[in-house]
């Protein structure tokens, strides 16, 4: 009988501790929660164990909705689809810097529907907090110019600011972004192609949007009231999808960097004193948004 030497059996036991410990640190991780914010290839998601667990995006990550009464059926999404509010499932392995990197990242369709209508929501509510910032700064302006030289209307003004500052931080806090700039595309009636006027303003603002960091932009389609709510949802949606394109093409944004395009239809119309063709075209609309997350400017 051959008999094994003491030092060929340490041998064989070295590398079998090391082939272990390479696969559960390769060992594949599930894990779920709601996206809170993007970071360009990154994903802020909150889970039940970590309130900020960092999920990296890849060119190979496969991204899917799960469909039908069992879940059984996917259909393939863009990782534009990971919009904040979106509860997902995640399947990965961690890298050296304890990220986990998707391999597999499923949600469900009416999940995706309820995120993006909860985003529409609240860009509308920071909308309306802004307009009320300016109105209330008009207001300080008029009382500093009639009563500069008196004490007590100077005190006034003092609490009309500290107001301001009051109603912006609460409104500020319904919405996770920072707008830092915009373009509006205009339409005309029926039509969905982009006129090239355009081009160079959407270039411009996809340059601009590289310098701030982690930045995300957002597409929304909108059409007039004229003609049938699902054919001006058909147009509302091709219009967004034909500007992503350009934004995409022209000025080489990475589709990590771009939220899904939203098709609102004939929802939030611009408000109207009379039926003219001007407003009509004014609601005949595409609005580009250059948005960068709270989380990442370190402000959340």
């Amino acid at each position: 009988m051959t008999r094994i030497k003491p030092r060929t059996v340490l041998t064989i036991f070295v590398l079998l501790s090391v082939a272990l410990s390479t696969t559960v640190v390769s060992a594949q991780t599930k894990t779920e929660g709601v996206i809170k914010g993007r970071d360009g290839s990154k994903i802020i998601l909150q889970t039940a164990d970590s309130p900020k667990l960092i999920v990296q995006l890849t060119e190979s990550t496969d991204v899917a909705q799960v469909q039908g009464a069992l879940k059984a059926r996917k259909k393939k999404m863009s990782m534009a689809a990971l919009v904040p509010g979106l509860p997902i499932k995640v399947e990965g392995t961690y890298d050296a810097q304890n990220q986990l990197v998707a391999e597999t990242i499923r949600f469900k369709g009416n999940d995706l529907e309820q995120a993006q209508a909860i985003q529409a929501g609240l860009h509308e509510t920071q909308k309306q907090a802004e307009q009320n910032r300016e109105e209330l700064e008009k207001q300080n302006a008029a009382l500093k110019a009639q009563n500069e030289a008196l004490t007590e209307q100077q005190k006034l003004i003092e609490a009309n600011k500290a107001a301001i500052a009051a109603n912006a931080a609460r409104f500020g806090q319904l919405d996770d972004y920072y707008i830092w700039d915009e373009v509006t595309v205009l339409f005309a009636n029926g039509k969905v192609k982009v006129d090239p006027q355009y081009v160079p303003q959407l270039t411009a603002l996809a340059e601009k949007a590289k310098s701030v960091n982690g930045y995300m932009i957002q597409v929304k389609g909108y059409a007039s009231a004229s003609g049938s709510a699902a054919l001006n949802q058909k147009l509302s949606e091709d219009r967004a999808n034909n500007v992503t394109n350009i934004l995409l093409q022209h000025g080489h944004v990475p589709l990590t960097n771009m939220l899904a395009p939203g098709a609102m239809g004939e929802s939030h119309q611009v408000e109207e004193k009379d039926k003219s063709s001007d407003t009509e075209a004014a609601n005949r609309r595409v609005v580009v948004r250059v948005l960068q997350n709270k989380g990442v400017a370190g402000v959340m």
